[in-house]
């Protein structure tokens, strides 16, 4: 697609001593076949399905320690977001108390940092004991190893 200079259209009308006349461009409709732009592509993909909500979810987890901070992001990790409840596991039950303390501010935080995420509330858990359940040979009702400790 050709453009055109007017300083030079210009120019060689002054030195013409007529306006010359360009020619005028015809544009054409882009066709379902001419390449378009992946990020077009994705973008009317995402609206299309409305995937808005989940990718900004995704977007919560992945950048977690840039919207929490480095220090809050060390000792905990989203586990899940379901129906506007964000589930946290903390690396201490230390730590656990101190975040559920502090999950007004927090939750505000993630709301402000996270646009489109819908977070309601912030459940915070501590960390997991040992499963003494291993192997494919397990018994429900048995306590594992303990049972023969008296």
């Amino acid at each position: 697609m050709a453009k055109r200079d007017l300083a030079l259209d210009l120019f060689h009308s002054f030195q013409n001593g007529k306006p010359t006349r360009s020619k005028k461009i015809k544009e054409k409709a882009p066709s379902p076949t001419d390449p378009q732009l992946l990020a077009d592509l994705l973008s009317h993909l995402i609206e299309e399905r409305d995937w808005k909500s989940g990718i900004a979810e995704g977007t919560l987890f992945s950048t977690w320690p840039n919207i929490v901070g480095m220090e809050i992001s060390q000792h905990t990790n989203p586990i899940s977001l379901l129906d506007g409840v964000l589930t946290l596991q903390a690396s201490s039950t230390a730590w656990a108390v101190q975040l559920q303390l502090v999950s007004p501010d927090l939750l505000g935080t993630i709301q402000a940092s996270a646009p489109g995420v819908l977070v309601e509330s912030i459940v915070v858990i501590g960390p997991h004991g040992p499963s003494w359940k291993r192997g494919v040979r397990t018994i429900k009702v048995a306590r594992g190893p303990r049972d023969t400790y008296g």
